[in-house]
């Protein structure tokens, strides 16, 4: 039996994460996110609410890991380039945050956090956190190839590349496409770049 280990160092059946997140994913397409209940997802889940309130804090969170983070995604790009890098990054992102269901979670999810600050820290450790990772992954091999003159904060590539996306999908309402996402990768390149500089400038 596989399992992983969830708070406080118990195991936990990663068959049952799996039927928690197709189950979720299954009722949003559905019912819709509004309409969506633990109560549903635990019936035809097969599983108790207790097991989905040990995985996840809330609804919404639950809905996140399963609409966006509970995608099996390809591995990280090593493409040879900064550029290439964010702009596969990128167009991952775009596809998680682009579908429907995602599109209507996003204004729910965003709108609890700013009212749950449990929820709140719960999202920075283990969704962003992740995220975060793969930026410094990024960064660090940039800086390796000379790409780059020194790191950059992670959490601030992020905003640049990930915040514009989801700004203009939940926020502007746009009709994103890859040539926005495109010219989303090329403009945070750039500024991951300058500001490596800035601090190098700033060291010296």
């Amino acid at each position: 039996m596989t399992v992983k280990k969830q708070a406080g160092g118990r195991p936990r059946d990663s068959r049952v994460d799996h039927r928690i997140l197709q189950t979720v994913r299954e009722l949003i397409d559905e019912v819709g996110y509004p309409a969506l209940t633990v109560d549903q997802v635990a019936a035809r889940a097969g599983v108790g609410k207790a097991a989905i309130y040990r995985r996840y804090a809330s609804k919404a969170e639950m809905a996140f890991a399963a609409t966006v983070h509970g995608q099996q995604l390809p591995p990280l790009a090593d493409t040879g380039s900064l550029h290439g890098d964010l702009l596969a990054l990128a167009r991952a992102f775009h596809v998680r945050l682009a579908a429907p269901a995602t599109r209507h979670l996003g204004p729910a999810l965003v709108s609890e956090l700013a009212v749950n600050p449990d929820l709140a820290t719960r999202f920075q450790d283990t969704f962003l956190a992740a995220e975060h990772a793969d930026f410094a992954e990024i960064i660090e091999r940039a800086v390796a190839r000379g790409e780059l003159a020194g790191p950059v904060d992670p959490v601030v590539a992020h905003v640049l590349l990930a915040g514009a996306i989801t700004a203009a999908l939940y926020v502007l309402q746009l009709p994103v496409d890859d040539a926005m996402v495109a010219g989303l990768a090329v403009a945070a390149a750039a500024g991951i770049t300058a500001l490596s500089h800035r601090h190098r400038s700033d060291r010296d």
